[in-house]
């Protein structure tokens, strides 16, 4: 009676898939970062380049250039302040810079 209690036992261990410990849950930031591209591949306008940067994180947005090949902006993220390029044909982020206070 005994050996049988086990043997089930066993078989019923063997079948049970092993239980993990749950994975402790992570904070996730949205990076934009050069090459990421705002526009779907469309012209943007330098209105358009400060909204999307506004709806990815940056605060007090600000146009420095928009004439040429890229647009220019200053930006608050995250207690640090960034000066962002963006093409305009593209709306491919080219370059990304923290700037000190």
């Amino acid at each position: 009676m005994r050996r049988a209690f086990i043997a089930s036992l066993l078989a019923v261990l063997a079948a049970t898939p092993p239980v993990l410990a749950p994975v402790p849950a992570e904070a996730v930031t949205v990076n934009i970062q050069i090459g990421t591209n705002i526009s779907g591949g469309r012209s943007i306008s330098c209105q358009e380049g400060s909204r999307r940067l506004r709806s990815r994180g940056f605060r007090d947005v600000r146009a420095i250039d928009c004439r040429g090949r890229f647009f220019v902006y200053r930006a608050w993220r995250g207690g640090s302040r960034f000066e962002i390029a963006i093409n305009r044909h593209t709306g491919r982020v080219v370059d990304m810079r923290r700037l000190r206070r």
